[in-house]
């Protein structure tokens, strides 16, 4: 019987999980594609998160450090599981380096891909230099300074447009992505606080900042930073004459049409199954639901279960989530993936 549980994936799942592993007294053995860990918000350069306001890289930094300084924790970088074989308890992983590794356990932390605006090619994303989605929004925030990518100017009016990849079935993108209206309305406060003449404007179908995020950003962002939340249908962004951008559509309250001026558009994407799942689902023989995220088992009573016994999964693997509901679940599938073993044990035993 092995000791040990193969994490797949070093998102904030997967450094989560792999940290309770070792923190209940077991091996770990992280396997991350990238060259460096830490997932999307290290990867796509996010800014301050939500709801903590700490930035990216020093919250997920500390998760990081955590793992790797952890001797019990062993890690490899730019390399997949090309095949599993074996069953709970005594696993064999081939990966994608030539090595082998031995687990009682896996857990599948391997997240989201987020949507690609060149599929939504009438709001101008690819077409106009100005059109931007929120991760290149974050990492502009990140760098300290607002400006128009075409000719460097400061922005008089930015347009976050919500739901972009989300809610959408003509483009076959039928959930909400949970994350994108509280990280909008925390976007558009951080544009304030650095660009305070810039003017912040959110066009949404909905507002869904769920829980106590409703006060926190909603209200706060246009109370304090005089946000303008417009109800609306956009249908496409298009030049102006000035250089502007123009964004066209219906203001659903009072039904009527609008084309209003921007410097700057910016998509809130959303968050799609992460694009290697066909290839994940084979290797580990794990299925997939209808969408593409990853099956969850019977929730009750299989708690981070997938459809093969001893493979376990947590975070954006089953479908949009938080960050901190990411980390809150790779430590409940770390725990589970242990005591699963443990129980294993005792019965061999």
């Amino acid at each position: 019987m092995q000791d040990t549980v193969l994490v797949v994936g070093a998102g904030p799942a997967g450094l989560s999980a792999a940290a309770n592993v070792t923190a209940a007294g077991y091996k770990a053995v992280v396997v991350e594609k990238e060259e460096v860990l830490g997932g999307a918000p290290i990867l796509s350069g996010y800014a301050k998160l939500v709801p903590s306001g700490e930035w990216a890289k020093d919250a997920i930094g500390r998760m990081v450090s955590r793992v790797e300084q952890d001797g019990n924790v062993t890690v490899h970088k730019s390399t997949k599981v090309t095949q599993l074989d074996g069953e709970a308890g005594n696993f064999t992983a081939t990966l994608s380096n030539g090595e082998k590794v031995s687990a009682g356990a896996v857990v599948l932390a391997t997240g989201f891909t987020h949507f690609d605006s060149i599929n939504k090619p009438e709001w101008g994303f690819g077409t106009y230099e100005d059109v931007l989605t929120t991760t290149q929004m974050e990492q502009m925030v990140a760098s300290g300074k607002i400006a128009c990518p075409s000719d460097g100017r400061v922005p008089e009016r930015v347009a976050i447009l919500l739901c972009v990849g989300s809610r959408d079935r003509q483009i076959g993108r039928e959930w909400c992505s949970k994350i994108c209206c509280t990280v909008s309305a925390n976007l558009a406060m951080e544009i304030k606080e650095i660009s305070p003449e810039t003017d912040v404007f959110i066009y949404y179908m909905d507002i869904r900042t769920f829980g106590l995020y409703e006060d926190k950003f909603y209200w706060k962002s246009q109370e304090e930073f005089k946000t303008k939340f417009v109800k609306a249908r956009i249908a496409e962004v298009t030049a102006s004459g000035d250089g502007r951008l123009l964004v066209k559509g219906e203001d659903t309250l009072v039904k009527r049409p609008i084309i209003i001026p921007f410097d700057i558009v910016v998509h809130a994407i959303g968050m799609d199954p992460n694009e290697d799942n066909p290839e994940i689902s084979r290797v580990f023989g794990v299925g997939l639901e209808k969408h593409g995220f990853i099956e969850r088992a019977e929730h009750y009573t299989n708690t981070c279960g997938t459809t093969r016994k001893g493979i376990y999964s947590c975070g954006a693997t089953y479908g949009p989530e938080t960050i901190d509901d990411s980390i809150s679940q790779g430590a409940a599938a770390g725990a589970r993936a242990v005591a699963d073993l443990h129980a294993l044990v005792r019965k061999a035993g």
